[in-house]
């Protein structure tokens, strides 16, 4: 099976890792992102999917965009039997989705049609779902509305963060590319067109959605904090910034405020919210590095009575 493979981040390496390491697929191509600058030196950065396909002697193809057929005569030439999609970054167009006879599969990191769209793991984590998982689906037109090959899952434990629940995903996510390879070699790829019931959204994380409300429950919050690259965000009373990378439920408390310091004791900053309590046991205060909430209170940063906006 001739495949042509677009993707871009980590998540996507491990799926083009899967597919590559299959018997029955030859990847004629590796589609992903231009290099971009990052840091403060602006070094050009090769996206994870190209250092691998590097690293493996695959074709590496950059096109800063694929409209008004821009990529078309290259897929011509690459002729794949299958394209398979991870995490590419960008809309394909129609001359893209219709080439290969035998499809273009995206791999989705959710159980469709559950959020759909760009932030799938972030949302699950933040919205409280008990699982996720990887959805291998024929890409349509629409935006991750294709039918359903099949779906591989993990649960959702308190214990997970975005990074534990992205690794296991990328796992699965090559585990079901790879079948399909070897389904559609077989002539018995399946296809169940998706329910209108039960599809959500996952929109894009923007700055807003780190921002920690507490008149929200605890558990939407640890929630909250547990789905975001870099914590939920609050402010200390002299205006800093402190960013919360790992908490969980405290104990019921009397009420109070919402946002009121409760305790700094056993290395932990226990918050009043609606429902009781959350106590922060990682932080990132402002222009520091990330640490332990035991280390910022011994900073003297942060007292009981204390109240966050």
């Amino acid at each position: 099976m001739k495949i042509l493979f677009m993707g871009t981040p980590d998540f996507a390496r491990e799926c083009l890792r899967a597919v590559h390491a299959n018997k029955n697929a030859e990847i004629v191509g590796v589609v992903t992102q231009p290099d971009k600058p990052k840091g403060r030196g602006m070094k050009m950065i090769a996206p994870p999917v190209k250092v691998y396909a590097e690293e493996n002697s695959l074709p590496v193809y950059q096109p800063t965009t694929l409209k008004d057929g821009a990529f078309e005569d290259e897929l011509k030439r690459l002729d794949p039997d299958m394209i398979i999609v991870a995490a590419y970054g960008k809309l394909l167009p129609p001359y893209v989705i219709d080439y290969p006879k035998h499809g273009c599969i995206n791999a989705h990191a959710s159980i469709l049609p559950r959020h759909r769209g760009a932030a799938p793991i972030n949302r699950a984590i933040m919205e409280g779902d008990p699982e996720t998982g990887v959805t291998a689906m024929y890409m349509d037109y629409g935006l991750d509305t294709g039918d359903v090959i099949l779906t591989l899952t993990t649960p959702i434990t308190e214990e997970d963060d975005l990074e534990s629940v992205h690794d296991r995903l990328a796992v699965l996510g090559g585990e079901a590319m790879s079948r399909v390879v070897d389904m559609a070699c077989e002539g018995c790829v399946p296809r169940t067109p998706q329910p209108e019931d039960g599809a959500t959204y996952a929109a894009k994380i923007t700055k807003d959605d780190a921002v920690l409300d507490f008149s929200h429950t605890a558990e939407e919050l640890c929630c909250q904090i547990r789905g975001l690259f870099g914590g939920g965000i609050t402010h200390t009373p002299d205006g800093k910034l402190l960013k919360v990378t790992s908490a969980h439920k405290g104990d019921s408390c009397p009420t109070c405020e919402c946002g009121t310091v409760l305790s700094t004791d056993n290395g932990e900053i226990t918050v009043s919210c609606c429902d009781g309590s959350v106590c922060f046991t990682g932080v990132i205060p402002e222009g520091k590095g990330r640490m332990s909430a035991a280390d910022y209170i011994r900073g003297r940063k942060i007292s009981k009575g204390d109240h966050l906006e």
